[in-house]
């Protein structure tokens, strides 16, 4: 069984940086994509970053493009995502989320995705 579970999520000032990593267990290094995504109070879930098996190939939503990485360790039982130069709007619960199907040009679909941790707080304060 897959499971997800994220760390990492806390409160930071403008311009402050965070990692939040998700530990995976269950789900094969094959996996075809990994995800972040996150949701704020009254908002759509929406996808920031994405990685393909591999770590092969990376995408990012235009607005946190520049700033935040998305990596996956060696092993693939890790993913991660480096968050610099946070502003106010970053704040949201964000998700790890995994699927076998390909991340392509609909990697920031949440039905894409079959597997989700329970979310990690980030509040980014002015």
């Amino acid at each position: 069984q897959v499971r997800l579970v994220e760390s990492g999520g806390a409160s930071v000032q403008t311009g402050g940086s965070l990692r939040l990593s998700c530990a995976v267990f269950g789900y094969t290094p094959s996996g075809a994509c990994m995800a972040w995504f996150r949701q704020a109070p009254g908002k759509e879930r929406e996808g920031v970053a994405a990685i393909s098996s591999g770590a092969y190939s990376t995408y990012y939503s235009d607005s946190v493009k520049g700033r935040f990485t998305i990596s996956r360790d060696g092993a693939k039982s890790v993913l991660y995502l480096q968050m610099n130069s946070l502003k106010p709007e970053d704040s949201a619960m964000y998700y790890c989320a995994a699927t076998y199907n390909l991340c392509g040009g609909s990697w920031y679909w949440v039905s894409l995705f079959s597997y989700w941790g329970q979310g990690t707080q980030v509040t980014v304060s002015s």
